[in-house]
């Protein structure tokens, strides 16, 4: 018998989009180069979905035919220092009724770059270096990809808004078109990964448009990476409404079977009464507390690790830190298994 040594800087993954990805990374990059830890982050990557078509993003993507910048700015902002004078200058959103109205400085300054450079890819690299991000951040695909759905009454709606402001249940997701190219850099990341994790973010909309990219999701299930599912901690009114932790997990292996999660991460600490009244209003309920089933869902070697991993604020979101070091737990776990 022989135990893995559980010492050692990761290279670690991170796959999704919107504000659950940025949240996450906002603790992982307290972690990066702390070689004082037990387990620290050698290298951090974020794997962000460009499908978004609405809001300040949306202008820009139809006005200038460029990808929307609005997932990666919100991920190069979580990777930055958070003092720094430019990493609140990139979170500024103009004000007014007039074209700049609405929106992002650092949606702007993307695309000022990729007019510059001529590659959005060197623009988020170069952004990336101005604001000090601890991290690397690369587009899921560099193709001009749109979102489609099919409804459960038949009807297919496209584009991302019009999926989450749809009410009736998603029978079928697709990427048009369907074999859009993955970036390389992306793929070498997750190859070399010691970490890969999926979530939290819109389940539709944040996590699965990177799952459809062509190979993602098969290079992901052929890597030796301890592969962690992130659960969300409320559903999403118009997009999955009524899902359990289970109905999200099962979701996923739908859609990308290839892909074995050693964890999936849930947490078990109940929101209180004026914010579950709050979220009711608009259509959103707390998952993961009562789901007894989510195992149902699972195989063998999958293990659910139940943490209490909310933020201590109005809003219903996940607390950084913790989130982080549950992680690296899990990674630590993994590592710490006896193998015969």
């Amino acid at each position: 018998m022989q135990q893995t040594k559980t010492t050692g800087g990761q290279k670690l993954v991170a796959i999704g989009g919107g504000t659950g990805l940025s949240t996450l990374l906002a603790g992982l990059k307290r972690l990066v180069g702390k070689t004082e830890e037990e387990l620290w982050i050698e290298s951090l990557s974020a794997i962000v979905t460009v499908s978004d078509d609405g809001g300040s993003s949306g202008r820009l993507r139809d006005e200038l035919q460029m990808l929307p910048p609005g997932d990666i700015r919100n991920c190069m902002i979580a990777l930055s220092e958070d003092s720094t004078l430019l990493s609140r200058l990139f979170r500024y959103r103009f004000r007014g009724d007039g074209e700049l109205g609405g929106h992002s400085f650092g949606n702007l300054f993307l695309a000022a770059l990729t007019e510059v450079t001529g590659d959005f890819t060197e623009a988020i690299r170069l952004s990336s270096e101005v604001l000090a991000s601890k991290g690397h951040i690369y587009p899921a695909t560099i193709s001009d990809v749109h979102l489609a759905a099919e409804l459960e009454d038949g009807t297919v709606v496209r584009g991302e808004t019009q999926i989450s402001a749809s009410k009736a249940p998603i029978r079928r997701l697709l990427l048009e078109p369907e074999q859009c190219l993955p970036l390389p850099q992306a793929l070498r990341a997750i190859r070399v990964a010691d970490i890969i994790t999926v979530g939290p973010g819109s389940l539709y909309t944040s996590i699965l448009p990177n799952l459809l990219v062509s190979q993602v999701a098969r290079v992901i299930g052929q890597t030796r990476a301890t592969k962690i599912f992130v659960n969300n901690l409320m559903t999403q009114p118009g997009e999955t409404d009524g899902y359990s932790a289970r109905e999200h997990l099962e979701t996923i292996k739908k859609y990308a079977p290839e892909i074995h999660f050693d964890f999936v991460i849930v947490n078990n600490r109940r929101i209180n009464s004026e914010q579950a009244e709050r979220y009711a209003a608009e259509g959103a309920y707390q998952i993961g507390i009562d789901d007894n089933q989510i195992d149902e869902a699972l195989d063998q070697t999958t293990e659910i690790v139940y943490a209490d991993l909310l933020y201590d604020g109005e809003k219903v979101r996940h607390n950084s830190d913790r989130l982080a070091q549950v992680v690296l737990d899990c990674r630590k776990q993994a590592m710490n298994t006896v193998h015969v």
